[in-house]
């Protein structure tokens, strides 16, 4: 294969994974932000279901209140129904019994449906013990694990783009325009294209058999005639081809 176009083709590769590590880098926040506002919601809705219990709690304890106090008035209008000297004072405590004994109803009610709102909430706080246990170590190990990867991608890009500069210098200089030129033009940085079944893998345009013949072997460098992409097929089918 042409000196040149070997070099062309590890240039792209190194390119591709340049690109592949700058968009670690650069939505590093964005996924931080991702991972921060995932456990943030895990943790409000448990600070819900927390303040729901709160509050349950607090509902359960007024009508407990209220309904031992109600019980306390009813057993004073009961005790002035049997003391009653005359008719009025018989219906005003029969007014009053009756009306307590609806209260105390009431409230009885009340009280059954928020044991019952309390018994379900307790159970799930209960059933997601774990989770709530868990995380704040699991935040830790989610932002640790991304500061890990965007450590060593950073890395890893300086490493590779020295040796961009390194290769990008050992190629004659209209190569070097050429390629700098495709990588710029192309939204999707691609200057060396691998053919694949016969077509241009960038712009999928089936290549003219005598095209795909000089591109398989790999004398030369070949334009694609749609997307003016230099063309290459794997190393290991162009030596078979040339022998």
């Amino acid at each position: 294969m042409k000196e040149e176009l070997v070099k062309l083709i590890e240039l792209q590769k190194t390119d591709n994974d340049l690109r592949r590590l700058k968009n670690i880098i650069e939505t590093a926040d964005k996924r931080r932000a991702g991972i921060e506002q995932e456990f943030e919601q895990h943790a409000f809705s448990i600070r819900e279901l927390q303040r729901r219990r709160e509050s349950l709690k607090a509902e359960q304890l007024e009508n407990e209140n209220r309904l031992a106090e109600n019980k306390t008035y009813l057993e004073r209008a009961e005790r002035n129904l049997k003391h009653a000297q005359n008719q009025k004072e018989y219906e005003t405590a029969m007014r009053e019994i009756d009306t307590l004994q609806k209260q105390i109803n009431n409230i009885e009610t009340k009280l059954v449906e928020t044991m019952s709102s309390l018994e379900e909430v307790e159970k799930e706080l209960s059933d997601r013990a774990d989770e709530i246990n868990s995380l704040d170590s699991k935040r830790a190990e989610a932002l640790e694990s991304l500061d890990k990867e965007l450590s060593a991608a950073r890395s890893q890009f300086e490493t590779l783009s020295a040796k961009r500069a390194a290769a990008l210098a050992t190629l004659p200089e209209d190569w070097a325009y050429t390629y700098d030129r495709l990588t710029q033009r192309n939204r999707d940085g691609i200057a060396v294209a691998e053919v694949v079944n016969g077509s241009c893998s960038a712009c999928h345009i089936s290549l003219r058999p005598q095209m795909l013949v000089n591109v398989r072997s790999a004398k030369e460098v070949i334009i694609c005639e749609s997307c003016s992409r230099i063309l290459y097929v794997e190393i290991q089918e162009a030596e078979a081809t040339a022998q």
